[in-house]
């Protein structure tokens, strides 16, 4: 119960890694604010939790009504919802690029201006998702490794900004985790092979188990910690990037 009387707001909270982390903050005893595009998702996470407030809500749009259902108290913010748009440079549209950086980049940064003066009140904490494509580059994926690279190092910036408000900012960066935005890739035994290649710990991860890492974070056994992007990637990154050898 390292949560208990705490506050936490989760964007991204209908499905995956965000339905998986308002129900370990829930479990721990926060009082969650889920948050998603559209209430059917979240209000069934919702349904599941004892002390749950749902908002549909668009994160470049709305963030000062984000901020407002937390009702004045925030302990938590974890910046979780995200788009991927993928394609070669000359593939993907400028509107494609802009409905990326917009949704990831630009949306985190809203949530977080609006939440920054009740999170300094708590002396509360951040904690973005970002992604191992926020650390090194993918094939097809430009716009995506961009705006997640953006995340990472804003959460560095912040990191270093927050901390005399006593506000400690972290980011996790899974590799592949099942949730609707991976289905197609999932159902893909060939590049699920690929995957357990660089995943030592198997591929894919579920997301539990990044949920728990960020409620690590959050946490005060986490109060030394700032500033630092946590891979949750099963060992991709431990790799050095050659096959493996007979």
């Amino acid at each position: 119960m390292r949560f208990q009387g705490k506050t936490v707001i989760v964007t991204g909270a209908g499905s995956g890694i965000g339905a998986a982390t308002a129900r370990r903050f829930g479990d721990e005893g926060a009082k969650v604010v889920l948050v998603a595009r559209h209430a059917e998702g979240i209000e069934k996470v919702a349904a599941g939790l004892d002390n749950a407030r749902v908002v549909a809500a668009d994160i470049t749009q709305d963030a000062e009504r984000i901020v407002a259902a937390a009702e004045g108290r925030i302990d938590v913010l974890v910046n979780n919802a995200g788009i991927a748009v993928s394609g070669e440079i000359e593939e993907l549209s400028p509107e494609d690029w802009d409905r990326q950086i917009r949704t990831n980049v630009t949306g985190t940064y809203l949530v977080t201006r609006a939440a920054w003066p009740l999170l300094k009140a708590a002396r509360g904490n951040v904690v973005n998702t970002s992604s191992v494509s926020g650390i090194g580059g993918d094939w097809g994926m430009f716009a995506y490794n961009a705006s997640k690279g953006a995340i990472s190092n804003m959460t560095r910036a912040l990191a270093l900004d927050g901390a005399k408000h006593g506000i400690r900012v972290n980011a996790v960066n899974p590799a592949l985790t099942a949730s609707d935005m991976t289905e197609d890739m999932l159902d893909d035994a060939a590049l699920i092979a690929k995957f357990r290649e660089r995943m030592p710990l198997g591929a894919p991860a579920q997301p539990e188990d990044v949920a728990a890492v960020i409620a690590f974070l959050a946490s005060e056994d986490a109060r030394m910690v700032t500033g630092v992007n946590l891979p949750v990637d099963g060992g991709c990154l431990a790799s050095n990037g050659q096959p493996p050898q007979a």
